[in-house]
Order: C-alpha cells, then sequence, then structure tokens
C-alpha cells in the first residue's frame, strides 16, 4: 500500500446522458449532459472507476486527452494519489492545472481511491475514516426558469422521488417574480421539507443585496451563487449584509481556492465539486478546512462519489442529488426515507451497465 499502485491501463468513454427533467438556468438551458467515465486497471488487476461532469462535448474530449497524457508520466512506476498531482501538476504547469486538466486529474485521482478502496475490501467513506450511512440529500435536477404551471407540476414530480428537499432556480427578470417563484414552490411542499435557490452568478451585488434582503423572510435554507463565484470581497460584504446564509464552492479550484475564499471572510457555506476541488484528495483537504473553521460542507453533483466524501467529512450538510448517472450504473444511488444512502460494497460501488453505455456511446 505505501508504494500504490502501478497502472497498467486507462479508459476513458465520453457518453451524452439525456436529462429526465429539463433544467433552464440564468446561465442556460440543459438537456443533456456530457459525462466521462474513466476505468483504471492496475498491474494486479484492481479495477477503479470514476466519472466527471464536464458541461460541453469539447470539454469532455478534452479531459480525456488530458487524462492520457497525465497516465502516460505515470506508466510502469507505482503511484498514490498524492505521487499523482505531484508529478502531473509538475509536469502541467504552463498548461495550468484548471478547467479540463484538473477535471482529468480529479478523474483519475478518484478512480486511484477507489482502487486503493476496493483493494482494502472496504467502502470508500470508511477508508476515509467515516462509514457508510444515510445522509440529508436535496433533489436539485429540477426547478429552472420556466413558467409558473409547468413549475407547479414539476415540484410534484420531484417530491414523488422521495426526497423532502428541493432547489430552485431564480433570476427572473424581477425581484416579485423571484419571490412569486418561491412561494409557489414552497406552497406545494410538505411541513418540515427545506428549499434552497441558485442564481448562477446570474446578479451584481447591488442586486444580490436587494433580492438577498427581499428573499430573507422566505425561510430558504440557502442563497447559492448569486453573483460571480469568484467575486470573494463582494461575498464577504454579502456575508455582512445578510441573515441567509449563502452558499458557494461548486467553483473552487482546489483547496486553496476555498482557502482564499476563507479567509475574505466569504463563505457561511461551502459546497466543492470533487471535480474541481482535486478528487477525492482535494477533497478531504477542503473537509479539513471546514471542519477547523466550523463551515457546514456540502456536495455538488456527482452524488455518487459525493456521498462517500460527505460520510467522511466532520461537517456535512447536504448532498446535492441529481440522477444523471443512474442510467449508467447497474445500482444507482439508493434514496429511502428522504435521504441518501451511501452503499456499503467496496471502494466507490460503481458497477457499469454497460449495454446502456454502448448505446449512449453510439448516439453521442
Amino acid at each position: 500500500m505505501e508504494n500504490g499502485l502501478v497502472i497498467r491501463s486507462v479508459r476513458t468513454r465520453a457518453v451524452r446522458v439525456p436529462l429526465n427533467f429539463t433544467l433552464g438556468t440564468s446561465a442556460a438551458i440543459v438537456r443533456s449532459v456530457p459525462l466521462v467515465l474513466m476505468d483504471l486497471v492496475s498491474a494486479d488487476g484492481v479495477e477503479g472507476r470514476s466519472y466527471v461532469f464536464c458541461y460541453t462535448s469539447a470539454g469532455a474530449k478534452a479531459v480525456a486527452a488530458h487524462a492520457a497524457e497525465a497516465v502516460a508520466l505515470l506508466e510502469k512506476s507505482p503511484v498514490s494519489p498524492r505521487r499523482l498531482w505531484e508529478v502531473a501538476a509538475r509536469r502541467l504547469a504552463l498548461l495550468g492545472v484548471t478547467g479540463p486538466v484538473r477535471m482529468a486529474l480529479s478523474a483519475l485521482d478518484v478512480a486511484l481511491w477507489d482502487a486503493i478502496a476496493i483493494r482494502a475490501a472496504m467502502p470508500l467513506a470508511t477508508l476515509l475514516g467515516g462509514a457508510p450511512r444515510a445522509l440529508k440529500a436535496y433533489d436539485s435536477r429540477g426547478l429552472g426558469l420556466m413558467p409558473k404551471e409547468q413549475l407547479a407540476a414539476e415540484v410534484d414530480k420531484l417530491l414523488a422521488g422521495g426526497l423532502r428537499a428541493l432547489k430552485l432556480r431564480l433570476g427572473y427578470p424581477t425581484v416579485d417574480e423571484d419571490l412569486a417563484a418561491v412561494r409557489l414552490v414552497r406552497g406545494r411542499m410538505p411541513d418540515g421539507s427545506e428549499l434552497m435557490v441558485d442564481y448562477n452568478q446570474a446578479l451584481d451585488l447591488h442586486e444580490a443585496t436587494r433580492r438577498g434582503l427581499a428573499l430573507q423572510a422566505e425561510g430558504l435554507t440557502w442563497l447559492e451563487e448569486p453573483i460571480r463565484h469568484d467575486a470573494y470581497q463582494d461575498y464577504a460584504a454579502l456575508c455582512r449584509k445578510l441573515d441567509l446564509p449563502l452558499q458557494i464552492g461548486e467553483n473552487f479550484n482546489g483547496p486553496e481556492a476555498m482557502m482564499d475564499a476563507v479567509l475574505a471572510g466569504a463563505v457561511d457555506l461551502a459546497m466543492p465539486d470533487v471535480s474541481r476541488i482535486g478528487g477525492v484528495t482535494g477533497w478531504m483537504q477542503a473537509a479539513g478546512l471546514a471542519s477547523a473553521r466550523g463551515i457546514p460542507l456540502s456536495s455538488h453533483l456527482m452524488p455518487e462519489i459525493s456521498a462517500h466524501l460527505l460520510a467522511a467529512s466532520p461537517t456535512a450538510h447536504w448532498l446535492e442529488y441529481v440522477d444523471w448517472a443512474d442510467c449508467l450504473l447497474l445500482q444507482p444511488l439508493r434514496i429511502a426515507n428522504g435521504e441518501a444512502i451511501v452503499p456499503s460494497r467496496p471502494g466507490l460501488g460503481l458497477e457499469w451497465n454497460e449495454d446502456m453505455i454502448g448505446r449512449l456511446e453510439r448516439m453521442d
């Protein structure tokens, strides 16, 4: 274990998955998502798996290319997740370890950790010091910007999926329209349920302050990314002006970015994305920072991976649930009693549905 795994091969496959709920945000209308699936095989036959959401088809191609380049740097020598980052980040420094480069390295990191946990015959959550358990989860599959009658019908469909917390996208032309959407959704949710709202960086500081103040009386769990994701000084100003907690972090490029935001006073709540924060390795560093500063930590997308990481995070808060990879998996993440259940299978517990993957590869 100390010497790491020798990588025999890494295979990447790009697929585009149609969504069960079209998602309209202030940034884009999303009807399908490009994912890159990764299979890593060690010299002694241990297989590790991961996947990443790449935003665009061009991004998916770049992730696959950068993953192959990184593997070439590590061939025939034992590699641990830490060594992966040390070697690949150093060799790719001129290009910059951001965007598709970071996603590729993060996917490799996750696949390595998966293989290590499988070799140890334990769930990844256990290997990281936690344990498989039920997690608070909210449904993030829908509730985009849409006409109110469609919004009402979608609330009912999402609640039928078993979770009692939902995320609503905002950014309508006026604050009154935002408030109307919040109240419509709230009115269809059962007592004791929770509602998060996300602006997808649609506002400037002045408008975010105005709308944030208007939303404070609506009983929301958080206000997510109202302004540009890296405007930390503006987030700090918002944190001081609003009682409604601000949620940021899906765009943290590594734990260093999270540290910058924390030091700026910009973080009420944090939700790293495993593909941007740096895989399992970067996540655990972010979890340590969150623990030291008492920051509730949630996840962004890729719930099958993020669930294990939250289960090992001292300040675990909410798992963002989407079903984007369900059709690709023989055993999708299970939802029960309003919570997501971290599987107790070795590693991440990912087993591909090869028939479906083959069909989606041919369609892409």
